[in-house]
């Protein structure tokens, strides 16, 4: 018996939803409608991405609900749309839940960055007063969508071990399906010199939010800078304000605006040919749910370089090359040694690339469609 699976896809698409959770979206939706041809799927996108989405199998559909998430309209307005759609399970793929929807559905949580990270939490161009009421919301919204829940989602055990910790919930109630990644393609076409690239060159890639830890990322370059002439940092993600702050810093460390080079928003065809040409592939990381950008290094065969904390040892293994987030001094040493040394990571590459490839999309649709079927309801 086939059943009618909801998505709420409205942070579908890195443009729209960010290169983290949009990623999501869309590769787990675009995964879906390879695996699935027998269930069918009903889509919830915004304006910005409803026509970004493309369908590709005549088991989905689109359904246009121009709804803000993390707002009193998507309390309001996203109970009555799922209702209508008359969907066995929802899925939600981040923890802003309707809180007054009665169709059941599963969640996915990617981290707990709001309550373990109180750098990122307190991260807001808002005033104190409506911050805090803000927090409280997204607060109470968590703890609605991890306890209302028909089951939790969660990308890695690392993500799991924090759930458990924080919240109540039976461990069964929790699985893990890890991300895939889809490398990016076309950078054969690029010329980097036309961004102002040049070789060699260390590569971040990500937002700019404090848990990515990139403050520390400056101060470690800065201490580079005194022993190297050349080396560039570029870091490639979506401009905001938080690029502000660290432009900031990174001109009170005493950095030169020629050795570094801030790219907002690449085209995968760019971050491509970044992955291909850099020395090192930095990911400083006090927090992360799970790491796609060091695993689309790897799969490049280039050299990592990783904090060793949350989820990152758990996903990357023993193909990159680790150091402790508030350890400036041992990552500069992974960045001397990127350049003066590059045959000491050269046992990597392969493991990299072996690494990189056992985290598929695929998988991941796959391991949904079972966790959909199980916890569907039947009598709708």
């Amino acid at each position: 018996m086939s059943m009618r699976i909801g998505i709420d896809a409205r942070f579908y698409g890195p443009r729209v939803g960010g290169g983290g959770l949009g990623r999501y979206v869309s590769e787990l939706v675009n995964a879906l409608q390879q695996v699935d041809r027998e269930n069918e799927y009903i889509l919830f996108l915004k304006k910005e991405n409803f026509h970004e989405c493309a369908i590709s199998a005549p088991n989905f559909s689109k359904r246009l609900v121009d709804i803000p998430w993390y707002s009193v309209e998507e309390q309001r307005r996203m109970p009555r749309e799922v209702r209508l759609a008359k969907v066995n399970i929802m899925h939600y793929p981040h923890w802003n839940v309707p809180v007054f929807s009665r169709v059941p559905f599963v969640v996915t949580i990617h981290d707990l960055i709001l309550l373990e990270d109180p750098m990122s939490a307190r991260a807001t161009t808002r005033s104190a007063f409506v911050h805090g009421v803000k927090s409280v919301g997204l607060r109470l919204a968590l703890e609605a969508a991890i306890h209302r829940s028909k089951h939790i989602v969660a990308i890695s055990q690392y993500t799991k071990r924090s759930i458990l910790e924080h919240f109540r919930v039976p461990s069964g109630k929790i699985s893990v399906v890890y991300n895939g990644i889809r490398p990016p393609s076309g950078g054969e076409s690029v010329d980097l010199n036309r961004f102002g690239v040049r070789a060699p060159y260390f590569l971040y890639v990500g937002n700019r939010y404090p848990h990515k830890n990139l403050e520390m990322l400056l101060e470690s370059f800065a201490d580079f800078c005194r022993m190297d002439s050349q080396t560039m940092l570029v870091l490639a993600g979506k401009d905001d304000v938080f690029t502000r702050e660290l432009q900031k810093h990174a001109k009170a460390l005493g950095i030169s605006n020629e050795r570094l080079l801030w790219i907002d928003t690449p085209t995968d065809a760019l971050l491509a040919r970044l992955y291909i040409d850099t020395s090192l592939a930095i990911t400083p990381s006090r927090i992360e749910g799970f790491g796609i950008p060091p695993l689309e290094a790897l799969s490049f065969g280039v050299p990592v370089a990783a904090s060793r904390a949350s989820s990152l040892p758990e996903v990357l293994g023993e193909s990159v090359r680790y150091f402790d987030h508030d350890d400036a001094s041992g990552l500069t040493r992974l960045m001397h040694e990127a350049i003066v040394a590059p045959e000491l990571w050269s046992a990597l590459r392969n493991k990299g690339v072996a690494q990189a490839e056992t985290f598929t999309w695929k998988k991941t649709a796959k391991a949904m469609c079972e966790i959909y079927r199980h916890y569907a309801d039947r009598r709708v």
